[in-house]
C-alpha cells in the first residue's frame, strides 16, 4: 500500500467535498450538525485557500485529506484530517500525522478538535498519534475535545 499526499489546489473542491461527505456522513448524522459535510464548491474553494490541504492518495487512489495552518510561530492547527470510511483502520490517518509532522519542519506544537463522545477519535489521537487532552469546549452543540502534541 503507497501512501502519498498532494497539495489540493481549487480544482480539487469538488473531489474533496465528495471525500469529506463521505468521512463526515455519519458525523452530520450523529450531531445534526458537521462543519465539514455538505460544503458548498465556493465553500471548499475558500477553505482550500485559507485552510491549505493535501490530498491522501493510496495506491493512486484519493481516499482523504488533512488540512494544517500555522496559527503562530511554530504551532499549527489540524483543521481537518479525515479518510473514507472503506480505507480507514489501514494506517492512513497515522500517515497523515507523520507526514504533517515532517511536511511543517518548524512545528513545535499541533493542535485539533474532535467531538468527545468520538471514542474512536479520541483513542487514535491518544494512542497511535501521541496528542493529549488540553482542554473541552463547545463548537455549536457539539462539545469537543482539543488535543495538544508538542515537540
Amino acid at each position: 500500500m503507497k501512501i502519498e499526499f498532494k497539495e489540493a489546489v481549487a480544482s480539487d473542491a469538488e473531489l474533496l467535498i465528495e471525500i469529506y461527505n463521505s468521512a463526515f456522513y455519519k458525523d452530520f448524522i450523529r450531531y445534526g450538525e458537521c462543519p465539514a459535510y455538505g460544503r458548498s464548491l465556493e465553500e471548499m474553494q475558500l477553505s482550500i485557500l485559507d485552510f491549505p490541504k493535501f490530498v491522501i492518495l493510496c495506491d493512486d487512489e484519493p481516499v482523504g485529506c488533512i488540512s494544517c495552518k500555522a496559527v503562530e510561530n511554530g504551532v499549527y492547527e489540524i483543521g481537518c484530517l479525515c479518510v473514507r470510511p472503506d480505507y480507514q483502520g489501514k494506517g492512513i490517518g497515522t500517515s497523515a500525522v507523520a507526514f504533517a509532522k515532517s511536511h511543517y519542519k518548524d512545528w513545535k506544537k499541533l493542535t485539533l478538535i474532535t467531538p468527545v463522545d468520538k471514542e474512536e477519535n479520541v483513542r487514535f489521537y491518544m494512542k497511535k498519534c501521541g496528542f493529549k487532552i488540553a482542554t473541552t469546549e463547545m463548537d455549536g452543540s457539539v462539545k469537543v475535545v482539543r488535543f495538544v502534541l508538542e515537540r
